[in-house]
This record gives C-alpha cells, sequence and structure tokens, in this order.
C-alpha cells in the first residue's frame, strides 16, 4: 500500500491512512464538492473534537456537533445535514460493528460481495458510493476479499481513473476529474 494522496495535503492524507473510520467518513462527505474537499473533513472534525473516533462522534451532543461541522472552515457546503450524516454513520459502525470501522470488511471473513452488501446498509451509502468505497479499499487500503474487483463493478478496474479510488497523485487527481467532467457531459447531452 502506498502513501494515500486523497486530499493531496500530506496531514489529512495521514490521518485517512491511520483512521479508517476517517476514510469512510470522506467517502460519505464525498457529494456535491471537490473530492478533496470531502477527504479533507476528517481532518478538520480530528483538529476540532481531537479525535475521528465512532464511539466518541456517536456520543457526542448532536448541536453541539453540527456546530463543529459548521465552524469555519466547515466540513461541507451542507454542513448542518452533514453533520447528521455524519453522527448516524459513527453510531451504525457503533451499534453494528462495536465501533470498529474494519469490522466491516474483516467480520466473518466477508467476500467482496458481502462487503458491498454491508457498505450498501451504512447511512449515506447507496450502490455506486459503496462500490467507490470497495474499489478505494482494494486499489488503496490493501483490502482485498475475494471478488472485490467484481462487486466493484467498473470501479475495481485497474489501470482506471474513474473515482477516488484510482486518485493517487496530483496527475491522477486530474485525470479522474477529466473523466467526471466528461460523464457529466455525456448525461447532459442524453437529457437534452
Amino acid at each position: 500500500m502506498g502513501k494515500l494522496q486523497l486530499v493531496q495535503d500530506p496531514e489529512a492524507d495521514a490521518l485517512l491512512e491511520a483512521n479508517p473510520f476517517a476514510l469512510l467518513v470522506g467517502m460519505m462527505l464525498d457529494q456535491q464538492i471537490p473530492m478533496e474537499v470531502a477527504f479533507a473533513g476528517p481532518k478538520k472534525i480530528a483538529d476540532r473534537l481531537g479525535d475521528v473516533d465512532a464511539q466518541q462522534i456517536a456520543d457526542h451532543n448532536p448541536d453541539e456537533f453540527v456546530e463543529l461541522c459548521s465552524q469555519t472552515p466547515a466540513i461541507h457546503r451542507f454542513p448542518g445535514s452533514m453533520a447528521k450524516r455524519v453522527q448516524d454513520l459513527a453510531r451504525a459502525i457503533v451499534d453494528d460493528y462495536d465501533g470498529d470501522v474494519t469490522s466491516l470488511w474483516t467480520g466473518g471473513d466477508p467476500d467482496g460481495k458481502e462487503v458491498l452488501r454491508r457498505l450498501k446498509r451504512l447511512p449515506g451509502f447507496g450502490d455506486q458510493k459503496a462500490r467507490i468505497f470497495l474499489a478505494l479499499l482494494g486499489k488503496q487500503y490493501g483490502v482485498t476479499p475475494a471478488g472485490w474487483r467484481e462487486a466493484a463493478g467498473d470501479y475495481g478496474t485497474a489501470g482506471s481513473f474513474m473515482s477516488v479510488a484510482d486518485v493517487v497523485d496530483a496527475g491522477s487527481l486530474q485525470k479522474v476529474r477529466t473523466y467526471k467532467k466528461a460523464m457529466k457531459a455525456k448525461a447532459k447531452a442524453a437529457k437534452a
């Protein structure tokens, strides 16, 4: 496993690499904002709370957590709703996995399909986000259960530049941006 470079900021990326729950939170935040901003969100939480810990976040006073997430710079352009989603995600990890996010992909020695099913049950994770996160785990986090590439779909393809799972440096970030821009243009043209 190489060093994560999702945020392109050494401290924020080091947190994502060292703390799998922070990585999960970053993935959940990755919507309607640039991916590096989303994956920088956990560092903002850690700076204000002292850590990005599922139990600590789940137990935090909800109003105070919204306030913490809304401080400038906010964790997301919609800090209130995203603070609630982060807490819902933390509660799910505490309730379903005893606060150990790695149990999502290790508990009971699951295959790729089962890890995908577990991810899709999490608050804030639909099919596409779950597949991208599974690809990120496999491509960059060393989590490679049997059948993970197939379960991740196109996002699991080696050598692709489709999502955050493929960002390993500034150049690959630009390739992913170009791909996403082309997909948005294609979708827009299809609607017209």
